[in-house]
């Protein structure tokens, strides 16, 4: 009876658990090792704020130059994250996020050494591709890993630790501020090894995706992962069926090793997503595709890259203050991604998502405005300035406390199985094509329409943002991976899934 009435919940949609368990110490350590990867990205966005200063004045580099530089590592990652997908179903998620952290490390040594601005860019191009990589596979690794009453959470750490390493990247630019230019900068890139290498060590002592063991017809091995990673035995056994069935494998069997039905190399998997794809799959793919644009098209990379140059047109100048100010963003993402993690699995998605967006446009149109009175007065106003940098810290808190972890969250949940992988790796493409718009053009927007409007022009897409999410998302908290399809389907008319899957377990009741 017991794992009839957790079947019947599974195909109602309703949650699987409903008492609160204990949290899942293994499942936890398992999910940290593997966001540890995301510190690669967040270091580089961080460290490269303040680094532009003196790379533009060391190497004598134009505006334009520093557009390419602090935005071209987010094109050079597509190629990573496009390839990470069908690395990870090759030799594993756990092997991929080593794979990832060893080309990060070859990336930092030759921005280090970097002695003109073509070496730098062989460098970024290196690192680019090894974010890239992080990227797409952590918040995979944490999805298939996670019990259902915790994915929320622990899908969410790699964007916690994006901000630590945000954090780590603008507290070595104050370190190493003080010497001199053309030493400070290297140092400040270089120190980028050694999160790769702790990484890469660490990594090796996590078990390999339960997902991935059933897809190379281990079950045995993926049974034991399921059993340290679930929140009773119960439902490790469901959590498994459901893998076997998606994969293809028949329930009567239970040899650890068994034969997995022959996939084709991933062309049936895009012919799946882009070229016949069922309503759900679409609607999947709409909604992961439109959150992760949405998320990098309201302003939070080019407000976090270029915080000094916004500080300074805030009226902040001395630039011992302006790193500081910088340090305190890097603290407000984190506190409050931190903050997220408490409630993603408690309050849900979309009631988290909606509130950190309205938040955020409500701060950009109030930053707007304050850096629009900064620049038609000739007189400093100290109060303008504070604003700015308030609203700054806002805006920050309100992306990371919502829409910064849950674009990861939702878009590693929603595909099934066989899709997940490149799905993940559409959505990730998005988010860095979308970063490298952003990052390349900041500059030369603001000079064009002013530091106000650029923000008052994010403000207007996030708002067209809210209505995406509050149109077209459904709510997936405590629902299992593989029954995510029950949800989607009807798009904007999505809580008449609802209403089936209500009507569906009345009937099994």
């Amino acid at each position: 009876m017991t794992d009839r009435r957790a079947e019947d919940s599974a195909v109602s949609g309703q949650p699987l658990l409903k008492k609160k368990p204990k949290r899942n110490l293994y499942a936890i350590g398992c999910a940290i090792l593997a966001s540890m990867t995301s510190i690669l990205l967040g270091y580089d966005i961080g460290v490269m704020s303040g680094a532009s200063i003196y790379i533009q004045e060391d190497l004598k580099i134009t505006d334009v130059e520093v557009e390419i530089l602090i935005g071209i590592l987010n094109l050079y990652s597509l190629i990573g994250s496009a390839a990470a997908g069908r690395t990870s179903d090759w030799i594993g998620r756990r092997y991929t996020i080593v794979f990832a952290g060893a080309i990060f490390f070859t990336g930092a040594l030759l921005m280090g050494f970097a002695t003109n601005f073509a070496f730098l860019m062989v460098g970024r191009f290196v690192a680019g591709i090894g974010v890239g990589y992080a990227l797409m596979i952590a918040p995979v690794y944490n999805a298939e890993v996670s019990p259902a009453s915790s994915r929320g959470a622990l899908t969410s750490f790699p964007e916690v630790f994006v901000n630590i390493g945000i954090l780590l990247g603008y507290v070595a630019n104050y370190a190493f501020s003080g010497l001199p230019i053309n030493l400070g900068w290297r140092l400040m890139l270089g120190v980028g090894v050694f999160p790769s290498v702790i990484l890469a060590v660490g990594v090796l002592t996590m078990p390999e995706s339960p997902r991935w063991l059933v897809m190379q017809g281990r079950l045995g091995d993926a049974k034991h992962v399921l059993d340290k990673t679930s929140d009773s035995v119960e439902e490790a056994q469901l959590r498994l069926a459901d893998i076997k069935e998606a994969a293809g494998i028949p329930e009567h069997c239970t040899e650890d090793i068994v034969q997995v039905p022959k996939h084709s190399h991933g062309e049936e998997v895009w012919k799946e997503l882009l070229l016949h794809p069922t309503p759900p799959v679409r609607h999947i793919l709409i909604a992961a595709v439109g959150f992760h644009f949405f998320q990098q098209m309201s302003g939070i990379d080019a407000l976090v890259l270029y915080s000094p140059r916004i500080f300074e047109a805030a009226g902040i100048t001395d630039s011992s203050t302006l790193l500081l100010a910088t340090v305190a963003v890097g603290f407000s993402k984190t506190i409050f991604t931190l903050i997220a993690i408490g409630f993603l699995d408690r309050v849900g998605r979309r009631p988290l998502l909606l509130t950190s967006v309205a938040g955020m446009i409500a701060s950009l149109l109030c930053l707007g405005t304050s850096l629009t009175i900064v620049d038609h007065e000739n007189e400093k106003m100290m109060w303008a300035s504070v604003l700015c940098l308030t609203m700054v810290l806002a805006y920050v808190g309100f992306f990371s406390i919502g829409m910064g972890p849950i674009a990861w969250v939702y878009s590693s949940e929603i595909f099934p199985l066989k899709l997940r992988a490149q799905g993940c790796s559409m959505g990730t493409a998005v988010n860095r094509i979308m970063s490298g718009v952003l990052t390349m053009t900041f500059i030369t927007l603001y000079k064009a329409i002013t530091m106000g409007g650029t923000f008052f022009l994010y403000g207007a897409i996030a708002t067209v943002g809210w209505v995406f999410f509050y149109t077209m998302l459904p709510e997936t908290q405590g629902r299992t991976l593989e029954d995510m399809e029950v949800l989607f389907g009807k798009f904007w008319r999505w809580r008449e899934g609802y209403a089936l899957l209500r009507n569906k377990r009345a009937v099994v009741c």
